[in-house]
């Protein structure tokens, strides 16, 4: 199986050692994306704000690669306050991502000055 990595100046630079995405059988993974504004490096102010900003990485990411929200498949989200943000959180998520809705966990998670984190998980329409 071939593995290819992609790391992007359009993207926020990743805070660590790993990549923007990763693509393997198929199949395009990606990192937990924040929501900072690749350009500028702000964070935006409240969940709604945030959750946008996190989406369009997510997009610009995928995009990269040819794909884009319709190609989800799975996504992994970590609010910092679950309770609080979920309602405001969900209505920017309904309505930029198309239906059928990719499956999603959603997990209260500690996290570094920001709100939400999404990573996902996409599929190539043709298989590979």
């Amino acid at each position: 199986m071939t593995r290819g990595a992609i790391t992007s100046s359009e993207l926020p630079a990743p805070a660590g050692a790993y990549s923007h995405l990763v693509e393997a059988g198929g199949l395009v993974f990606s990192a937990g994306f924040g929501p900072q504004d690749p350009a500028t490096g702000r964070v935006p102010d409240g969940v709604a704000a945030q959750t946008e900003q996190v989406i369009s990485n997510v997009e610009t990411a995928l995009g990269l690669v040819g794909l884009g929200l319709a190609d989800v498949v799975k996504t992994t989200v970590h609010l910092q306050h679950l309770d609080r943000d979920s309602a405001e959180y969900n209505e920017v998520y309904a309505r930029r991502f198309p239906e059928p809705c990719p499956v999603r966990t959603t997990v209260g998670s500690t996290l570094a000055g920001i709100l939400v984190e999404i990573d996902v998980v996409a599929a190539r329409p043709d298989g590979g």
